[in-house]
């Protein structure tokens, strides 16, 4: 099949505190709200790097799905609480300011910049839900 103009759009990670979630994304991570939308005592938070006005990332209440059972939530709950559950991969041209951005921010560091075997030089940090960011350096 040719002809496909395929862009990344949005991605999904959960929240459970809305206002943490926005501290970190917009006042660490320097990230744009684009959208800020409550319903029915819930949250949906839109966001996405300056310059990029194409791809933004959905920071959403994870139990809200109608379709979600009270066992799949505690599931949820419990991953989220362990970091397993929302990851996302971000990249930088200067990984070591980065990683010292993020660091002196307070976010929960996972692993200081490293040299991956795999050929990849990068950092983690957890946002206030546990989800993993992982940080690439761009080559």
């Amino acid at each position: 099949m040719t002809g496909m103009d395929l862009t990344i759009n949005a991605s999904f990670l959960p929240q459970d505190d809305p206002d943490a979630a926005l501290a970190f994304y917009r006042d660490v991570l320097g990230f744009e709200i684009r959208n800020d939308v409550g319903y029915a005592g819930l949250r949906w938070i839109t966001v996405g790097p300056p310059g990029q006005p194409g791809t933004s990332i959905v920071l959403y209440p994870p139990g809200a799905d109608p379709g979600i059972t009270d066992d799949e939530r505690r599931t949820i709950a419990e991953m989220m609480a362990k970091g397993t559950y929302g990851i996302i991969t971000l990249a930088t041209t200067n990984l070591d300011d980065t990683f010292e951005h993020l660091a002196a921010s307070g976010a929960d560091v996972v692993q200081e910049p490293t040299e991956q075997p795999y050929g990849i030089r990068d950092c983690a940090v957890r946002d206030p839900a546990g989800n993993l960011i992982r940080i690439n350096q761009l080559r």
